[in-house]
């Protein structure tokens, strides 16, 4: 089927071979490091708790992601977190997990955050509902992260529904996915990559990078399948702020690799927590001259204050040009 050509909220065209109008698509595609972040989403009703957080993140970063109930724990909703982000400037990536919405309201969503003047969707399977604060909730799963991809990038490139109805005026969106090289089987995980991206991915954001032997040899296996010319990869990162934290992410959380090296550095250091951010900042660093990786992906849960001061300190931003210390970033 041909594809539907489609406006932006503004009416404006995406730039050619750009499927969105967005600050992180627009980085990427000119071949500038990116830098995203998480924003935790509160639990509270008060858009201040949603613009504090973002304020502090959109000084160094290119989008902010918007969490949907991650680990399946209930927060502020991610499409209401972008449609305050969106309305006050900010570049946002909307995440959307398959657990809690069918099909017909996912494509509903996509469509308002589109309207909204979201141009990033992160697409996720999500965790399931046993591992979070609501264990006794019916779980949906109607879509998985791929057929999601697949969903959304008809939606945009088709113009159409799953049912083959029609889309007046498609989504502009940059569509992404997760992957995580360091569950196993390993070898298998740059085919998994290859298979999202054959669905649609644009860009991955991985899980956090502590090994960064295990991230090249993922890395290496990436290049040589070529993916890294077909999908923007950035890393994920983020401060430890102690062994006791590095020793309970580990085994709490699905798919997190912390090597034991990691969890000696911090047992050994005065100051654990500021420890924790330079080991943070060398990994960026390092991270940064793997060829193939476009950019990092910043998760601080709880400590936004933290990730501009990694960013700084690292030195990756030394050739962009500073962001205005205003309430309202850039728009995307």
């Amino acid at each position: 089927m041909n594809q539907v050509p489609s406006t932006s909220r503004n009416g404006q065209q995406p730039p050619s071979g750009h499927s969105s109008n967005g600050r992180l698509e627009r980085a990427l595609r000119a071949g500038r490091f990116a830098v995203t972040a998480e924003l935790n989403p509160p639990d509270s009703a008060d858009p201040e708790a949603v613009y504090s957080r973002a304020l502090v993140l959109s000084q160094v970063c290119d989008a902010i992601n918007a969490t949907d109930a991650s680990g399946a724990n209930c927060h502020m909703s991610s499409v209401g977190i972008c449609a305050l982000l969106t309305r006050a400037g900010y570049s946002t990536i909307m995440q959307i997990s398959c657990r809690d919405r069918n099909r017909i309201a996912i494509q509903g969503d996509v469509l308002g955050a589109a309207a909204m003047g979201v141009n990033n969707i992160l697409c996720l399977t999500g965790d399931g509902v046993q591992v979070g604060d609501h264990p006794q909730a019916k779980p949906v799963f109607d879509l998985d992260s791929m057929t999601l991809l697949e969903t959304i990038k008809s939606m945009r490139d088709e113009g159409q529904f799953l049912s083959g109805r029609a889309i007046s005026a498609p989504p502009n969106v940059f569509l992404g996915a997760a992957a995580n090289p360091f569950a196993p089987p390993y070898d298998w995980r740059p085919l998994r990559l290859a298979k999202k991206i054959a669905a649609g991915a644009q860009f991955v954001q991985t899980q956090y990078c502590f090994d960064l032997a295990m991230f090249e040899t993922y890395m290496a296996k990436v290049r040589d399948l070529g993916l890294h010319e077909q999908c923007f990869i950035l890393a994920g990162v983020g401060p430890l702020a102690s062994a006791r934290a590095a020793r309970w992410i580990r085994s709490n959380v699905p798919g997190v690799h912390i090597p034991d090296a990691i969890v000696s550095r911090l047992e050994g250091a005065a100051d654990q927590r500021r420890e924790g951010q330079e080991l943070c900042v060398e990994l960026i660093q390092q991270i940064s001259e793997i060829t193939g990786v476009a950019g990092v992906h910043v998760m601080a849960y709880r400590q936004e204050e933290l990730v501009s001061e990694i960013i700084t300190s690292s030195g990756i931003l030394k050739r962009r040009r500073p962001r205005r210390e205003t309430g309202l970033a850039t728009a995307d």
